[in-house]
């Protein structure tokens, strides 16, 4: 009678087990494992190859399935044979007897793991044609049938879960209803993180094809699909009342969240925030770059031909405020710079560099205040590609955009004064309006021989961010430029400015009063361009 309980039966017990994984870690040992608890084990192609090098017994699927693998690998699990196997409620007569007829193994361990897509879309240069073959059919189906089937089955997708699974198996004879719940869940967070990444790619495609052909960027897909991968727990958030963690959202080379630590205690979620400002401004310059943060804000930053001469300029900008703070480098660091790190007055929380040559380390390891606490994060490679996709979480919703990349081309760039900009100035300008849009709006930056003297950040007046940036500078201010992430309201700025010894001003333009802010620098004898382009960090 349908539905009649098989007394026979006991769930999560494991008879046989279907093995089929790309990620090889562990595999050994788990699969070991359970063949000395007498489960009998099928496997394909690679993984059954694998399991016979390590002297583990292991039947072939395409020898009970009767079907042989074909088209290359791309078909050779999608098999009622397979399926029945999984999917059979133990508990069910008719199912019980749809088995026997057409002598189907139940499957009670069903161990995948997928394709590498997302690691072979992330390696440079691979093609559409590389990147599809990496599209699992098989193993999604295989893991979302094991999962449905919770009940009886047992389903794991990450070598993390091989010594409880086993543990269990060994202790107590079957997987605990519990685990097993356990385990379907995280299966299916897997095949939604995969299909994340996949639709991810294909509009990555979309928006390639949008750029070739010039159609106007802002349309967005209707539905968009968001993969976090826990990276790690962290010790709190911004405050130690609040729980945080960090995960990874696709695989970007250089990205923060796989940098190595080679060096110092743990990371904070506040180290995390401005160690991702540090990384994103200093890779914003061609020249060497350093960049000093605090509280998510540049207080120093400085490119020079040379990285130490970068790094001493930056410290220089705001030498109070930079005790403790977070240091952004574009290149790899070296001996001179890890040396200056480490003069008396100095001291930092983080240092964050695509690498670290061996001299740094052994001086920036060996020093008495570096010794135990300071972080040293390596990225490697970095990638910035300008349409790099920012989110932010409102409470139920989320903001997408695109980054504020690009749009410093200075030919594009308006003179708007009698006077017109010099020349020598224009490396000081250019310095100062890419470094405008990481401050906090209302931003102001002061900058001289390419480098930070003075900010004035997050104000809810314009002229309150001018005095700042000035008060910081000091007798700097003299001879320096300006840069103003949005236009002026009124021309009080201008004379502010003026009066601390300013000589130049960049600015987007786009007032009411520009006319009256023209004027101003007119009066002041101070060239002024206009941008187009605003640059609020809200």
């Amino acid at each position: 009678m349908e539905g009649e309980t098989m007394a026979e039966t006991v769930p999560g017990k494991v008879g046989h087990a279907l093995i089929s994984v790309s990620d090889k870690r562990g595999l050994d040992s788990f699969a070991r494992r359970l063949h000395q608890l007498g489960i009998v084990l099928y496997s394909t192609g690679g993984t059954r190859s694998f399991l016979e090098s390590n002297g583990i017994p292991v039947l072939d699927i395409a020898a009970y399935t009767g079907f042989p693998e074909v088209m290359d690998g791309r078909l050779k699990t999608l098999h009622p044979k397979i399926f029945g196997g999984i999917l059979a409620r133990r508990d069910r007569t008719g199912d019980q007897a749809v088995m026997e007829e057409h002598q189907i193994v139940p499957f009670d361990l069903v161990v995948v793991n997928l394709y590498p897509f997302q690691e072979t879309v992330a390696r440079e240069g691979v093609t559409v044609g590389e990147a599809i073959e990496q599209i699992d059919i098989g193993g999604p189906s295989l893991l979302r049938a094991a999962a449905k089937n919770h009940a009886w089955v047992s389903v794991v997708t990450d070598p993390s879960d091989y010594d409880r699974v086993a543990g269990e198996l060994e202790q107590r004879g079957v997987v605990a209803f519990e685990t097993r719940r356990r385990l379907a869940g995280r299966c299916y967070a897997h095949t939604a993180a995969y299909d994340a990444a996949i639709a991810e790619y294909f509009r990555g495609l979309e928006r390639s094809q949008e750029d070739a052909v010039g159609t106007a960027e802002g349309q967005w897909p209707e539905k968009m699909e968001l993969s976090l991968h826990r990276v790690a727990e962290l010790r709190y958030g911004e405050n130690p009342h609040q729980p945080a963690a960090v995960y990874r959202l696709g695989s970007i080379p250089g990205a923060l969240v796989d940098a190595k630590q080679l060096h110092g205690k743990e990371l904070s979620y506040n180290n995390l925030l401005d160690l991702e400002s540090a990384l994103s401004i200093s890779h914003g310059f061609a020249q060497p770059a350093a960049v000093v943060i605090k509280h998510n804000n540049p207080c120093g930053a400085a490119v020079g031909h040379k990285l130490y001469w970068a790094c001493r300029k930056a410290f220089a900008g705001d030498p109070v405020s930079a005790f403790g703070g977070i240091v952004g480098l574009n290149r790899m660091v070296d001996a001179q710079t890890a040396q200056f790190l480490c003069e008396p007055g100095l001291f930092v929380e983080a240092v964050v560099a695509p690498e670290f040559s061996r001299e740094a380390m052994e001086i920036l390891t060996t020093k008495p205040k570096w010794r135990d606490s300071v972080r040293l994060m390596a990225t490697g490679n970095w990638t910035q590609d300008r349409q790099e996709i920012e989110y932010r979480f409102l409470r139920g919703g989320v903001l997408v955009q695109h980054a504020d990349r690009g749009n410093s081309d200075p030919s594009q760039w308006r003179a708007v004064t009698e006077v017109p900009m010099a020349d020598e100035l224009m490396e000081d300008i250019t310095f100062a309006w890419e470094m405008v849009r990481h401050v906090k709006s209302n931003a102001i930056v002061l900058a001289t021989d390419a480098s930070l003297v003075g900010v004035g950040a997050g104000q809810m007046s314009r002229v309150d961010s001018v005095e700042i940036a000035i008060q910081k500078a000091g007798e700097r201010s003299r001879g320096s430029v300006l840069a103003s992430d949005a236009f002026f309201p009124f021309p009080d700025s201008i004379d502010k400015a003026a009066a601390a010894g300013v000589v130049a001003i960049i600015q987007p333009g786009g007032s009411r009063k520009d006319e009256e802010v023209i004027a101003a620098c007119n009066r002041h004898r101070i060239p002024m361009l206009f941008t187009g382009h605003r640059h609020f960090k809200h």
